[in-house]
């Protein structure tokens, strides 16, 4: 087991993301997992590699690489139901945003027909599960096609960057990084943002929660994320080189 910590800070500031750690590993079983914190959030991601892939990318000698998500019942502050049936719309938007932003870390899909999962399973939330879980699984997905390469089953991985995300937000009219619980609830305008090693935009999600923001507010709310989400592919690539 592999693990990075960034250096805990006793005050934050607006700028400052909260304590982040990354532990390789924690999952054997699996082809790649990593147990994932952005201060009290806590997600553990795990990248599994099976042979086939759906039945509508048969026959065209690719693979697929997809996402589920999910919450633990207690890891919010009151119980929540397991989604057994059906998952709810929330579970749905998420474990999509997961998939899209993982998908962006491969040009192609040219690996053969083998399908990775990626399960990303909420131990503790304290805002920020989303962000939390894409940047955990792209240290898992980095893993689990290096696995696959010692395996003999690739003769090199596809994988063409990092991915990582953070959220950023307005907490009366000042701007904010990394927003936790507390602070999300009350933010003005919550925003996601999700970029590649590449410092390209995979995507941006932001809504005027409680209120409206302006183009400069929206520029000062990306800055931001991109530097912290530059600190973020820092610590996941000391997670990598350990």
């Amino acid at each position: 087991m592999q693990k990075t910590e960034s250096r805990p800070r006793t005050e934050r500031t607006a700028q400052d993301l909260r304590p982040i750690t990354l532990e390789r590993g924690v999952a054997p079983y699996a082809e790649g997992s990593c147990l994932v914190s952005f201060g009290s959030t806590r997600v553990l991601c795990t990248a599994s590699v099976e042979d086939g892939v759906p039945g509508w990318k048969k026959g065209r000698g690719e693979g697929w690489l997809t996402a589920e998500y999910a919450m633990l019942p207690r890891a919010t502050r009151t119980r929540t139901s397991r989604e057994r049936s059906q998952l709810g719309g929330r579970t749905q938007e998420i474990q999509r945003l997961i998939g899209r932003s993982v998908r962006a870390m491969l040009d192609d899909f040219k690996f053969g027909e083998f399908t990775v999962k990626l399960d990303c399973d909420v131990l503790l939330a304290d805002g920020g599960t989303r962000t939390a879980a894409i940047t955990g699984a792209s240290v898992a997905i980095v893993d689990a096609f290096d696995w696959m390469v010692q395996a003999g089953k690739l003769a090199q991985t596809p994988i063409k960057r990092r991915v990582a995300a953070v959220s950023v937000g307005v907490i009366d009219g000042e701007v904010r990084l990394d927003l936790d619980y507390e602070e999300d609830v009350r933010a003005e305008v919550d925003m996601n943002v999700v970029m590649s090693s590449a410092q390209q935009f995979v995507e941006v999600q932001g809504t005027g929660e409680h209120g409206t923001f302006d183009r400069k507010q929206l520029d000062e709310l990306l800055d931001l994320a991109i530097a912290g989400i530059k600190t973020l592919d820092g610590e996941q690539g000391k997670a990598l080189a350990r």
